[in-house]
This record gives structure tokens, C-alpha cells and sequence, in this order.
């Protein structure tokens, strides 16, 4: 299995343990992740925002790349995966496709389609498959309870992405139960996380992530995960502002999805940058048995 690894803008910075704990998954699954350094960033909340027939050119061009390699592109990111899937839809159009190709003709590019956006969580369940996970367990998650935070961009606009339903999705839940964990349902795990307006309305942004982390907590989630490293962002490095608005202590582990699929799979905590969540997710990894030798 090989791809066109576009990991996106936070997980080569703020969020660098995402991009190490789905390289250790990567490894250990055989999946070969071919890097494009030409990649720019997919332009989501700035570019998409000002100027739609630009961001749909931006990532036209790193679907390009991605075909030109004959490749589909495996993302780590929600929204990168929303943005990328959007502009493959929205070349659809004869007219934004002309003003596109009129943009990309000059810097020596040519967009033909024929590279897929697929994203971790759904290679994992759909091409890797749920019997091939059970049987790479050795330190199965059995005793934590997670509550999955799909977010907003894996699965909306429906009627676009085609995939699971944006209201009773389970596609992460059955990933958690291969890997030994036990699901937690709450309404907040379709909800949003705040991120989109952080930096706009950040008192409002903060009781959204800590809504939806009280309703993980409050069904009796001992940790969340996530596939999106923005939804991270929200719900790990800003949710001692949203106890403060909240009033209300939460103290949730945040895991990115490849990190607890690692950690099933044996890998050490150390190996997965955990150390660099600022809420701790040691009391999450301490309910989890050695792995097997």
C-alpha cells in the first residue's frame, strides 16, 4: 500500500506527534508514505475564506503533484482531507475548472483528476481492514473508555464527501473496539470544537471544545481521540481556558487517532510524543496492560 503523504501545516509543527505516531503506524501496517515536499499548505480558514477559485487552485496543484507520481494522497488531517476532497469536486465545474487550469497552465501544471483524498482513519478501516488491526493488537486498549470527537470536515458536506453519515457515523468507534478499547457515545462527538473561530471569538470557541469534552466526560470517556490535529488543538491545548469559562473541571486526555492505534500495537508511549500534550495522558495510558512480549 503506497500513498502521497500529506501531513499538513500542524502536524510538521505545533503538532509533530501526529506526524511520528502515523509514521510508527504506517510502519508497523506496511503502508509506504511517499513525501512531496512541493505540497503547500490546503489554505483552510485564510485562503478558502478570501478567495474560493484560489484555494480550489491550490490544492488542484497538490492533487497534481500527487497524480503526477500516480498516487492518491493520505491525509492525517480533517480539514486538509475537507479541502482537498472539495477542490477535486468543485474542478467539477466547467467554469471554476477554466479559471483553475488557466492559473496552474503557466507554472507548468496539469490537473487531470485521477488521484483520490483518503484519510487515515478511513484507509485503516476500509483498505487495511478491521480483522488485519485485531491481528497487529499486542497491547490491547481494553479498560479505557474513549469517546471518539469526529469533528466537523471527515464527514460534512454528506451530499459531497459520500461517506459515513455526519449524524451516527461509526467508522471510529469500530477502529477503537479492534484495538480493545470501549467506545463511548455522547452527542458532542459530531459536533464542532470551536477551532474555526479560536482567534475571532476565542470565549465562545472555549465553551464549545469544553461543551463537547464535558459530554465525553459525563458518559464516562476516560480519554478522547481525534482525527483532526486542529480539533486537537481546540480540545487538548485550550481546554484549561474552557474549565475556566466552564467552571467545571475536566482534565480529558486528548489522543491523536494514530497514537492510540500505536500504542495497541506496542509501541511506547516515548516513541509517540505524548509527553507533548498539555493535558497529561499518562492516567489514560496507565489503565492499558504491557503489551505482550
Amino acid at each position: 500500500m503506497k500513498f502521497a503523504y500529506y501531513p499538513g501545516c500542524v502536524a510538521q509543527e505545533s503538532g509533530r506527534e501526529l506526524d511520528l505516531s502515523t509514521r510508527w503506524v504506517a510502519r508497523a501496517l506496511g503502508i509506504e508514505l511517499v513525501e512531496f515536499p512541493k505540497f503547500s499548505c490546503c489554505g483552510s480558514g485564510f485562503v478558502d475564506e478570501a478567495n474560493e477559485v484560489l484555494n480550489v487552485a491550490i490544492n488542484a496543484r497538490n492533487l497534481a503533484i500527487a497524480e503526477a507520481a500516480g498516487l492518491d494522497i493520505l491525509t492525517i488531517c480533517s480539514t486538509c482531507q475537507g479541502m482537498l476532497s472539495l477542490a477535486r469536486l468543485r474542478m467539477s465545474d466547467p467554469a471554476v475548472r477554466a479559471k483553475v487550469d488557466g492559473a496552474l497552465t503557466p507554472i507548468g501544471i496539469t490537473y487531470r483528476g485521477t488521484s483520490n483524498v483518503t484519510h487515515l482513519l478511513r484507509v485503516l478501516v476500509e483498505q487495511v481492514g478491521l480483522d488485519a488491526i485485531r491481528a497487529k493488537v499486542r497491547r490491547p486498549l481494553s479498560g479505557l473508555k474513549v469517546g471518539a470527537f469526529y469533528g466537523c470536515h471527515l464527514l460534512r458536506p454528506a451530499d459531497e464527501l459520500k461517506w459515513e453519515s455526519p449524524e451516527e457515523p461509526h467508522a471510529f468507534e469500530d477502529l477503537l473496539a479492534a484495538l480493545g478499547a470501549e467506545p463511548v457515545l455522547y452527542r458532542g462527538r459530531v459536533m464542532c470544537c470551536g477551532f474555526p473561530i479560536q482567534f475571532v471569538k476565542p470565549e465562545t470557541a472555549g465553551r464549545i471544545a469544553g461543551r463537547q469534552i464535558l459530554d465525553a466526560k459525563e458518559h464516562g470517556a476516560d480519554a478522547m481521540a481525534t482525527p483532526c490535529p486542529l480539533c486537537h488543538i481546540s480540545l487538548d491545548a485550550y481546554q484549561a481556558p474552557a474549565e475556566k469559562l466552564l467552571d467545571r473541571p475536566l482534565s480529558m486526555p486528548v489522543f491523536h487517532l494514530p497514537q492510540l492505534v500505536a500504542l495497541a500495537f506496542g509501541a511506547r508511549p516515548d516513541e509517540l510524543g505524548l509527553e507533548r500534550h498539555l493535558v497529561s495522558t499518562g492516567p489514560a495510558v496507565a489503565k492499558i496492560a504491557p503489551a505482550a512480549p
